[in-house]
């Protein structure tokens, strides 16, 4: 044996488990070693499929000897040999990656068949139409999957072929009629490859191995370890499997299987079977199968041995099993068994079950769960079994599904929406003059604007989808149509859209309503016990607040007061105070606000009585507030519009600026905040909980003048009322001189959006939808660090905030406020450094609280959360 073993067979052990062997290698290893009925076979390491990848796809020295090796103890344990043409041994050959990717990579069947070999297989099992069936089906996967040849030529020449002869279906031709197909499909070989069909086993097998390889890089797979964050680096085991033949006869078949429904958890039989047919059959649909329990009638000994089975594997793995079997000559075999993709439902209820039945523990129930998956209980989303198509992509802004009538103003939205109609508003980008529209409207898409645009955090906030920067979205306001590539739209017409994947599609598909339930509580009140980060909500509305606490928030991580600006009847005064030609006009104009925010205030402090407020100060730049310079009212709105511009006003005038040159704008605010707290307590008896946040503090002296202006409004409002002044680290700076400006500071939040943007350079607008997504596809980041905390970079700018701010200030309250609180693997990070809270839009909550437990199990290292692959 060489220094560096590539190859194990089925029923040896290896220490080297599923990164080794692949999934599906290990799953027919540990089969085999139960005693369940497996084909004898071997598997091919991915580490040879690294190799392979790394040395220019050449096999590594020494394989092609390992191979013979044990595909000579294959001979001797199946008394047959490979490439005979009496009675060959014929094999599969199939992927198995570490990390389930199913469908995604490439399985070839009945390899070692040629022009001899059927004939001798004919003649050893004494079916002709089996032999030409086998025959033929390999001829069409070895040339699609090894040569490339498209499939529909060898599905046309099938479909033309059963015209002919009056059939509808594969197994009514007859063993002629498919050696007359052979004969077509080698032709279309010799077509496309200018090579005859190949003859020798040994190079089939050796091609195929390559094949099964290359389908590693393939782009299906490359997208789908790129949507579930699976590392390129893995590779792919191949599985070398002695075929069982499900297309023998009435007495042979094969299906798929599930130990409980993967849809709904529910307990039971669930699955599909075919009689007389391979396995390619039934997962690419050449023929519609029948409900798993009709087997029962056509091989009930086969049925009873697959049921026992079935339970064995289960309590085995302790986990839900997807089975792929085949049935040949009424003896059963199982060709893998693995973990079985499942729906957010179903995950959670079978997980409970579980607990109850006594198979896991709690800890591991909370490990089960991927708290991604949690948006589909908390969202409408597309029914799974609809067909549709997508008509144009953009950026999945705000999760769950929408279906409605295009309109393409706000106005429109408001009075069809609130009229009962279901209504997409399609914008180029909203406005908070659109709110209103945004409000009554089921969904929203726009063309422009990334993930913090206005249209995705209002979406997020109000737990409404959102598709925004749509690349492929026109519109034409005149017309009252818009275009998606080639396919234009009236308004009034269909489009639903999926703002959990960024795609939109033309006419109505049809929703499943959100599943929120009892199990889902359970999971997350197990959770619960051994969380240590605290979950808040960004809430702007006691509607939002009262959402937050209905999911477990346990206080507000970030208000924005500027969203209260954007209202109705509060815009025009807005508008007046930006006009006013000094200080005394604008604190007039301020003098009418703050009654409005006074009540606005007063109502969320009353939605999480008891629980801690975090209200940010006005932050954006004052421009926003009012309406783009050509649609200007008059000369003095178009002067103070000139005066406000600038080149980038995301490092402009904006945030503590603001109030350090207009402090009657942040006065104001703190004199609603402290009278909103004193009227609570006096209504209530409890006293609300309250931290006012600066943003965009960089320097020492601009939070210590602001402590300041908080502290004497404060005292001359309400002495007694208890408060906490802190700010939002959003500047590279900030985190630098953090135990500078912490002197002057109760608490820190950590504005992660911002950090991002400041400490790469990236301006999220700009970067998503382009360069961006060059970079992600070109390997050159792996994540997108506006969904994941850039660890290295901005994780590095945490971590020192985090360790000076302390230094200073030991018992200073850290927490963060980005989306990135939502996030799972950001908010393991979080939890990592120490930090006391995480914060994120109120249909996350329960997310990041499953995620913070994972977390802290992972870190106390539990041998419930390494048992359960964490």
């Amino acid at each position: 044996m060489p220094a560096h073993r590539y190859v194990y067979d089925f029923d040896e052990p290896s220490e080297g488990g599923r990164e080794l062997l692949g999934g599906k290698g290990v799953g027919l290893a540990e089969m085999t070693q139960l005693g369940v009925p497996v084909p004898a076979g071997f598997t091919i390491t991915t580490d040879a499929c690294r190799a392979y990848r790394s040395n220019d796809k050449a096999l590594p020295d020494g394989l092609a000897d390992e191979v013979e090796h044990h595909l000579e103890a294959l001979e001797r344990k199946t008394g047959k040999r490979f490439g005979d043409t009496g009675d060959p041994l014929l094999v599969s050959v199939r992927s198995g990656a570490a990390v389930s990717m199913p469908g995604m990579m490439d399985t070839i069947l009945n390899l070692g068949l040629n022009d001899e070999a059927v004939q001798g297989l004919a003649g050893a099992t004494g079916n002709d139409r089996f032999a030409n069936d086998s025959y033929r089906r390999l001829i069409q996967m070895y040339g699609e999957v090894v040569d490339g040849i498209a499939g529909h030529r060898f599905e046309q020449a099938l479909t033309d072929l059963k015209k002919s002869r009056g059939v509808s279906q594969d197994v009514d031709l007859a063993a002629e009629d498919l050696a007359e197909l052979i004969a077509t499909y080698k032709q279309i070989y010799e077509e496309e490859t200018g090579e005859s069909f190949p003859q020798d086993a040994r190079d089939q097998l050796k091609r195929a191995v390559n094949a099964v390889f290359d389908s590693w890089d393939a782009p299906r797979a490359i997208v789908y370890r790129r949507r579930y964050d699976i590392s390129d680096e893995l590779g792919t085991a191949v599985n070398v499997v002695q075929m069982v033949f499900g297309n023998k006869g009435g007495e042979s078949g094969t299906g798929v299987a599930f130990t409980r429904d993967p849809s709904t958890g529910e307990p039971g039989l669930y699955g599909e079977f075919l009689a007389n047919a391979q396995g390619e059959d039934v997962v690419a649909g050449i023929r519609t199968p029948e409900p798993l329990a009709h087997m029962e009638q056509k091989l009930p000994a086969a049925f009873e041995q697959l049921l026992e089975t079935m339970r064995r594997l289960e309590g085995h793995y302790r986990d839900m099993q997807d089975i792929e079997f085949t049935v040949e000559d009424n003896a059963l075999y199982l060709l893998q068994t693995r973990s079985a993709k499942r729906t957010a439902a179903a995950a959670v209820k079978s997980a409970v079950d579980m607990v109850h039945e006594g198979l896991i523990s709690r800890e591991e129930a909370v490990t089960r769960i991927d708290p991604a998956q949690l948006d589909q209980l908390l969202h409408p989303m597309i029914d799974p079994t609809a067909d549709w198509e997508v008509a144009a992509k953009g950026l999945n802004a705000s999760p769950g599904a929408a279906c409605g009538k295009v309109v393409l103003d706000a106005d429109t939205a408001e009075r069809r929406g609130s009229a009962g109609e279901s209504v997409i508003l399609v914008r180029w980008e909203t406005t908070p003059d659109d709110i209103h529209g945004l409000i009554q409207a089921a969904g929203i898409l726009t063309a422009h604007g990334g993930m913090t645009s206005h249209a995705a955090v209002v979406a997020r906030g109000m737990g409404k989808p959102c598709v925004a920067g749509c690349d492929a979205l026109s519109i034409d306001q005149d017309a009252r149509t818009i275009t998606l590539g080639a396919q234009t739209l009236s308004e009034g017409d269909v489009l639903t859209i999926d703002g959990g994947t960024g795609a939109v599609i033309i006419g109505e598909v049809p929703l499943v309503a959100p599943e929120v339930n009892d199990d889902l509580e359970t999971i997350l009140g197990w959770g619960d016990e051994h969380r240590t980060l605290k979950v808040r909500a960004n809430a702007d509305t006691p509607e939002d607040a009262a959402k937050a606490r209905e999911f477990g928030a346990q206080g507000i991580g970030l208000c924005r007061t500027e969203h209260m600006f954007m209202a109705e009847d509060r815009l025009p005064v807005v508008r007046e105070m930006i006009l006013a030609d000094g200080e005394d006009g604008r604190r007039a104009a301020l003098d009418k606000l703050l009654p409005f925010q006074q009540g606005d205030f007063e109502a969320i402090f009353e939605a999480m009585a008891g629980l801690p407020v975090t209200i940010r100060l006005l932050d954006p730049p004052l421009h926003e507030f009012l309406p783009p310079i050509d649609q200007a009212t008059d000369e003095r709105m178009r002067r103070r519009i000139k005066q406000l511009q600038e080149s980038n006003p995301m490092l402009g005038t904006r945030g503590c600026r603001l109030g350090l040159q207009w402090p009657e704008i942040y006065e104001m605010q703190v004199r609603a905040i402290i009278r909103a707290a004193r009227a609570v307590e006096q209504r209530t008896a409890e006293a609300p909980v309250v931290e006012i946040m600066h943003p965009l503090v960089g320097f020492e002296e601009e939070l210590r003048r602001l402590r300041e202006l908080t502290v004497r409004v404060a005292e001359e409002e309400a002495p007694e009322v208890e408060y906490l002044c802190g700010t939002m680290i959003e500047l590279p700076r900030a985190c630098i001189r953090a135990d500078e400006i912490a002197g002057h500071a109760d608490f820190f939040s950590f504005g992660t959006n911002d950090l991002t943007q400041t400490a790469l350079g990236f301006s999220r607008d700009d970067a998503e939808g382009k360069f961006l997504t060059y970079y992600l596809e070109d390997g050159i980041l792996e994540k997108n660090p506006f969904e994941t905390i850039d660890v290295g970079g901005v994780g590095d700018l945490m971590r020192i905030a985090v360790e000076r701010g302390r230094r200073t200030k030991p018992d200073l309250k850290l927490g963060i406020c980005g989306e990135h609180g939502g996030e799972p693997k950001s908010v393991a990070f979080c939890h990592e450094l120490g930090l006391d809270y995480v914060s994120c839009s109120p249909y996350r909550v329960p997310l990041a609280r499953l995620a913070a437990a994972q977390a802290a199990l992972a870190s106390s290292g539990t041998a419930a959360y390494a048992a359960a692959g964490g």
